[in-house]
């Protein structure tokens, strides 16, 4: 049986290793964008923006002043045994929640919609926010994702529904126009990484979208040959715009592009994108029966699809 005082330590150790290090792949892919750039001031802009995440690491520090949305995907093995059960585990993630808020891994940035009502520990309805997976086995694997502020609000993420008639064109369209709306916004961070869903109903369009882009590696690829090949042209595409970080020109304007996507109502396809900014933060750790505690590189959310 997986213990309390396990999977409490794990999941405050998974939320203040996604706060403070970036990811490898996430390191990997801005050292890729610093050797091709050709841009002077882009450059620039990448080398400095790696090297302050890097001493995030080194002092402990937040990655980026917004530490965004606490949200959490639970990919649970169906054999598992926990003690305190789901319940338990939503109770040790609030609590984990609120102590790296107290201890500055973490901003109070969530309150209430209407009234403005901060709790100052970034707990209230909804938030933070559990997605699950159930899978064969007896282990569980929980992925933290700080969703940020500026790549959500104001343009972020955005939904339209494309026709069928309109095809695989109409769907590079709509996923072209949206970066460019999201980057003119001014509030995404790019080179960011785009994630975009395709199918299903619009809130499941947006969900796939969000789960691309804060939960695929950078580097990896949809097993599927021809979205495969979509997601290469759209990151060809969208780095030729030459938005640059930050949107002052530059060779790299997304570090990744990841489809994910559901069967459709043959009435048109939802097309939802979701910017995650440049510093991508997660962190992923699997608990296993023993009680021994693994840290992930990849959330692997999408292992065995």
């Amino acid at each position: 049986m997986i213990k309390r005082e396990v999977y409490e330590a794990a999941i405050f150790e998974t939320i203040k290793k996604g706060a403070t290090i970036i990811s490898k792949d996430v390191k990997a892919a801005f050292e890729k964008a610093i050797e091709k750039e050709t841009s002077v001031s882009a450059k620039e802009g990448l080398t400095d923006t790696l090297r302050s995440m890097e001493l995030s690491e080194v002092k402990q520090n937040p990655l980026c002043p917004d530490t965004g949305w606490p949200i959490f995907y639970i990919k649970a093995g169906n054999e598992s045994r926990i003690e305190g059960g789901f319940v338990g585990i939503e109770e040790a993630i609030r609590d984990a929640v609120a102590r790296a808020t107290k201890l500055g891994y973490l901003r109070a940035t969530m309150k209430h919609p209407l009234t403005g009502d901060d709790p100052g520990n970034n707990i209230g309805m909804n938030i933070p926010y559990f997605t699950y997976k159930f899978v064969p086995g007896n282990s569980i694997e929980i992925t933290y994702v700080a969703k940020g502020g500026g790549s959500e609000c104001f343009g972020g993420t955005r939904h339209r529904i494309v026709a069928f008639a309109d095809g695989l064109a109409g769907i590079k369209k709509c996923v072209i126009d949206n970066y460019i709306a999201s980057t003119r916004a001014g509030a995404i961070c790019p080179p960011s990484v785009l994630g975009i869903g395709i199918g299903g109903t619009a809130n499941v369009a947006a969900n796939l979208a969000k789960e691309a882009a804060c939960l695929r590696t950078i580097g990896s690829k949809n097993p599927e040959p021809a979205f495969a090949k979509l997601e290469e042209e759209l990151y060809d595409a969208i780095n030729r715009l030459g938005i640059g970080i930050m949107g002052i020109g530059g060779d790299t304007s997304v570090l990744a592009v990841h489809i994910e996507y559901a069967h459709t109502h043959i009435a048109g396809i939802a097309v939802a994108t979701s910017s995650n900014c440049m510093v991508a933060r997660r962190a992923a750790c699997r608990i296993n029966d023993d009680n021994s505690v693994i840290q992930l590189d990849s959330p692997n959310w999408f292992g065995g699809r």
